[in-house]
């Protein structure tokens, strides 16, 4: 005989002790650390001080970025299945929203070198999600585990 679970239990996930989403985010921005001052370092000799500048802030809008994607996702998460579906699509969209304004207000503001900003931020966002997709799917966080 099995017992099935209400409606409020069915699709609400499993309580974890971890925050895996805000964990993968701060794992992430913890390589900018290394990926951050060599976009920087080729931006400046590729640019001068001008682009290392821009590159600097690019790099800063992504990271930024991950942050909130972790912890959204993670609060999300704790609340019900479907809203951390919803987050995960349409926040995805937000964010990248976010990105672009964010940039854009940038170089409003400030007199910065737009090219160089926005090839950091592309650059530094692809790098780092691939490092990170690789770290993980090679098992360097089994303590995340979310299966």
């Amino acid at each position: 005989m099995t017992i099935e679970p209400d409606a409020a239990t069915r699709y609400r996930p499993i309580a974890q002790d971890v925050d895996v989403e805000a964990e993968l985010g701060k794992a992430i921005a913890f390589r900018a650390i290394v990926i951050g001052p060599l976009v920087v370092g080729v931006a400046w000799w590729l640019g001068g001080g001008d682009a290392a500048w821009a590159a600097l802030v690019g790099v800063a809008v992504v990271v930024v970025n991950f942050l909130l994607s972790g912890a959204l996702m993670s609060r999300a998460a704790r609340i019900s299945l479907s809203l951390y579906h919803a987050a995960a699509l349409f926040g995805f969209f937000i964010r990248l929203g976010l990105i672009t304004a964010t940039m854009l207000l940038v170089a409003q503001v400030i007199e910065i070198d737009r090219l160089a900003m926005g090839v950091a931020a592309v650059v530094s966002y692809l790098t780092l999600l691939v490092i990170e997709t690789v770290a993980v799917s090679r098992g360097k966080k089994k303590e995340l585990e979310w299966t």
